[in-house]
C-alpha cells in the first residue's frame, strides 16, 4: 500500500530541490515547501475523490502528469521531475535521473514515467524542482466574448507582462499575474479589468 511509503526524504531549499516518497499527500509536501517560501510551480490539481479525502499523492501526481493553470508560464509536471525511483514488473528497484537539472545520459526515463499512469512501473520516490513563491499575485476579470478574450491574450503574449495563468469562465476571461510587486502593479494598471479579491481568487485557481 503506497500510502505507507510517505515522507520527505530530502529538501534543499537553497538548491530548489525536494525528494519525496510517492505515497506522500500533496498537501503535506506543499505545506513543507510553503514553510520555506517555495511551491510546486506547475500547480497540481486538487482532485476531490469520494473516499480519498481529497488528498492526492505525489506518486499519483507524477503518474497522471496533470498540471494546473500555471502550466502556460511554469511548464508541466514533466518539466519539474529530476529523478524517479521505481519498482518494475520483475520486482527490481530502479533509479533514473538525480537531483540536478543536467544529469541525463541516454533516455530520460524519469520524464517518460511522468504521465505513464504506472504502465512502466510503480513510482516509489521522486525528486522535483521547486520554485520560490512569487512575491506578489493579482487576479483580474474581463467581461468579454470568447473571441475578444483570444484577441486580448494574443495581444498580451507579445508584451513583457507577468501573466501566470488564464481561464475562460462563465462568459469572462480571468487572468492571474505573478512576479515582482512593481511589475504586477504596473501590469494591473496597463491591462485594466476588474480586480478580484485575493482570497476568492485563490479558491478559484485551486478549485
Amino acid at each position: 500500500h503506497l500510502t505507507l511509503l510517505s515522507g520527505i526524504s530530502a529538501h534543499e531549499p537553497s538548491e530548489l530541490v525536494v525528494t519525496v516518497r510517492a505515497g506522500t499527500p500533496i498537501d503535506v509536501l506543499e505545506a513543507a515547501l510553503a514553510a520555506e517560501g517555495q511551491h510546486l510551480a506547475f500547480e497540481p490539481p486538487r482532485l476531490q475523490t469520494p473516499g480519498a479525502r481529497g488528498r492526492g499523492t505525489v506518486g499519483g501526481m507524477v503518474a497522471s502528469g496533470l498540471s494546473g493553470p500555471a502550466r502556460m508560464a511554469a511548464g508541466s509536471v514533466r518539466d519539474h521531475v529530476l529523478g524517479v525511483t521505481m519498482l518494475d514488473g520483475r520486482g527490481e528497484l530502479l533509479s533514473f535521473g538525480g537531483q540536478v537539472m543536467k544529469n541525463v545520459a541516454g533516455y530520460d526515463v524519469a520524464r517518460m514515467v511522468t504521465g505513464s499512469l504506472g504502465i512502466l512501473g510503480v513510482i516509489c520516490e521522486v525528486s522535483l524542482k521547486v520554485m520560490p513563491v512569487p512575491s506578489y499575485t493579482s487576479t483580474l476579470r474581463f467581461d468579454c466574448s470568447e473571441g475578444e478574450a483570444l484577441d486580448l491574450m494574443q495581444r498580451w503574449a507579445g508584451q513583457p507582462l507577468p501573466v501566470n495563468a488564464t481561464a475562460w469562465w462563465q462568459g469572462a476571461l480571468v487572468v492571474r499575474l505573478a512576479g515582482a510587486t512593481a511589475a504586477v502593479a504596473s501590469a494591473n494598471q496597463k491591462m485594466g479589468g476588474e480586480p478580484i479579491d485575493n482570497a476568492l481568487a485563490q479558491r478559484f485557481w485551486l478549485g
